[in-house]
């Protein structure tokens, strides 16, 4: 089971590495919760964490951690030995004082700059830290302290990261210049002139159609005067064949 666990933590702490640039010595902030669990069960965390997380760990807290932890008084006075221990980091507290959990958030606020991990055991601060993208949660179970895996917003960031930034910036402003040097950008006037034209109408449907010529009158009356002779031919010789034409006489 420890090694299963072991392998899981290897496989998480890539992911924040590939993803997010987490770097060795390992920045972990604690709260007092997880002090308070760390010593109800006989947790060795500055010598335990650094084995688990497999690389050196700057183990640290807040004065905003530590004032919470002297104003709860006796019953965490273990954890506030054990939180005295670590380095306290500054926060925009300094004047005044907010509980630890708040100040936490605060820590990783901007997208975890400093790359801190969170280690606590209050289950609201929890729930809020995996809403943050690349910030890795740090809790004990079963006398065993135990990294949690990446929460959906700290794998959807990192797909997100990856599809903006195949090429990093620097190689995209050099190819940008190499395709200046090269006369490989088009340019607008070129883009302009490659651009077709729009269409006018087809120049056979604008032309006006024909109107039929009226006939004069003129016209009209020579035609029927045609049609009169060529009329009168024809009887003319319907009556000569007549003529001709043997008659039989009675006798």
């Amino acid at each position: 089971m420890k090694i299963r666990r072991q392998k899981q933590a290897k496989k998480t702490l890539g992911f924040y590495r590939h993803s997010f640039g987490f770097r060795e010595p390992f920045q972990v902030l604690l709260d007092g919760t997880f002090c308070q669990a760390a010593l109800r069960n006989k947790i060795q965390i500055r010598e335990q964490l650094p084995g688990y997380l497999a690389g050196a760990t700057q183990l640290c807290t807040t004065r905003c951690v530590l004032k919470e932890l002297e104003s709860l008084g006796k019953e965490l006075y273990g954890a506030k030995l054990i939180a005295q221990r670590f380095q306290a980091r500054s926060c925009s507290h300094f004047k005044d004082p907010v509980s630890g959990s708040a100040c936490l958030l605060s820590m990783v606020e901007g997208g975890n700059p400093h790359h801190y991990f969170i280690a606590t055991q209050d289950q609201e601060l929890a729930t809020k830290v995996k809403k943050r993208a690349g910030v890795p949660l740090l809790f004990i179970i079963q006398n065993t302290m135990v990294l949690d895996k990446p929460s959906g917003k700290s794998i959807a960031s990192a797909q997100a990261m990856q599809t903006q930034q195949l090429i990093p910036e620097h190689q995209k402003l050099s190819i940008a210049q190499l395709k200046e040097e090269h006369n490989l950008v088009k340019t607008s006037e070129a883009r302009k002139r490659k651009r077709k034209k729009a269409g006018g109408p087809n120049p056979l449907s604008c032309l006006k159609k024909k109107k039929k010529t009226q006939e004069t009158p003129q016209l009209s009356a020579t035609k029927k005067k045609g049609t009169r002779k060529r009329k009168k031919r024809k009887l003319e010789a319907i009556t000569g064949a007549v003529q001709l034409a043997p008659q039989n006489v009675e006798t």
